[in-house]
């Protein structure tokens, strides 16, 4: 009995990470130029723009929110439409030193809820009468490991 409460003790120490929940927190979408827009020829250069920031909720709950703004001019001056999702997440994590927390949060869970962000900015794009996106995956890692080095 003795060796199922210490083995009981040793897991309640074990870092753990669970995802509770994935959900939209914010999603718009603008198209200043239309209609004139589509009666133009199409040459878009995009502009993107990744934020993430997190809080604790509460006991070992965290929320962590990665905002992607996208901005779509056509040529070079004339705005097709600037699209923004906040995906955000609630994740349960437990037993981590302070500096695999800082990269689970900065790093881990944005990588989740990137491809959630993607497909909701796609959609809306596409609800726009644009083509669609098709985001390239991000790097979290190597975002977080920039931001550590500042």
């Amino acid at each position: 009995m003795t060796e199922q409460a210490t083995n009981g003790a040793a897991d309640e120490q074990q870092p753990q990470f669970s995802l509770q929940r994935i959900y939209l927190r914010d999603l718009s979408f603008e198209s200043p130029k239309s209609p004139e827009i589509f009666r133009q020829e199409w040459n878009p250069s995009i502009s993107l723009d990744l934020n993430t920031r997190q809080k604790q909720l509460d006991g070992d709950f965290y929320e962590v929110v990665l905002t992607v703004s996208v901005t779509v001019k056509n040529g070079e001056d004339t705005t097709a439409f600037i699209a923004e999702v906040q995906q955000a997440g609630i994740f349960l994590i437990k037993n981590l030193d302070p500096s695999s927390m800082s990269h689970t949060l900065g790093a881990f869970c944005p990588n989740i809820l990137f491809p959630y962000a993607r497909e909701a900015l796609d959609n809306l794009v596409v609800r726009g009468s644009f083509p669609a996106l098709m985001l390239s995956p991000v790097n979290f890692d190597a975002l977080y490991a920039q931001e550590i080095a500042r």
